[in-house]
């Protein structure tokens, strides 16, 4: 018997912790009166400690993709299945859509809640949180998750302490952050910006074609220069 369905069950589980750790810690904690919010560099954490935990937790079952750029470049590098691609998609989209309508239950029951913020959605241009235009958010998304599957690939190879490798890409994912937030509140992970963006609507939903095109091309780019150049020979038949 297949082991499919456990496998999309940790990615549903996984994707879902992602998204509403990080966006949540975006959308209802990042800005506080009295200077209680936990800012840019608090948000940055929260994303590389949800990966971490969920890594840790679901990682021996699927993986931990937890996200549709990861699993593309992991099939280019070779250490996973292009047949199991699109159900792992399927899996991740439909977990951080669940966190994302959680998410706004919980805002939406305070007074002052509104979607004029965005709901933690990626944008460029007037949706940037820096104002940066579109071909900054192209190749921002683009080198920042090619790296990311680089660090991925790396710390998860048998000759690394691959014990130690939610640690590497936990904090991997938190310095992607700290460096994108502001030009597009990061993406890196098409499945993460899908969900606050089917609750946002409008120009979030117009604008997250780049953030779907950038960050699967640029996993797919990291696995091919891993398999190229990085990989033990093994891995490069």
């Amino acid at each position: 018997m297949s082991d499919l369905p456990k496998k999309l069950a940790a990615e549903f589980i996984g994707t879902f912790w992602l998204t509403f750790g990080g966006c949540g810690s975006a959308i209802l904690a990042a800005a506080f009166p009295d200077n209680l919010g936990i800012g840019f560099a608090g948000v940055a954490l929260a994303f590389g400690l949800t990966v971490l935990t969920g890594a840790f937790a679901f990682g021996p079952i699927s993986g931990g993709h937890f996200n549709p750029a990861v699993s593309a470049g992991l099939a280019a590098a070779g250490r996973f299945s292009w047949g199991e691609f699109l159900p792992y998609v399927a899996a991740q989209v439909i977990g951080a859509s669940a966190a994302a309508a959680a998410l706004y239950l919980i805002a939406s029951d305070n007074s002052t809640f509104s979607l004029a913020g965005g709901f933690a959605s990626n944008g460029y241009g007037e949706h940037s949180p820096g104002k940066y235009g579109m071909t900054s958010a192209l190749l921002i998304e683009f080198i920042l998750t090619a790296m990311f599957l680089l660090i991925i690939l790396g710390s998860t190879e048998s000759r690394a302490a691959s014990a130690f490798a939610p640690i590497a890409i936990g904090l991997g994912l938190t310095l992607i952050h700290l460096i994108s937030i502001p030009v597009t509140n990061t993406s890196v992970n098409p499945a993460r910006s899908t969900g606050p963006a089917l609750v946002a609507g409008g120009w979030a939903l117009q604008q997250l074609w780049l953030f779907w095109v950038a960050p699967i091309a640029g996993g797919i780019f990291g696995g091919l220069i891993h398999r190229a150049l990085l990989a033990p020979s093994a891995h490069k038949a």
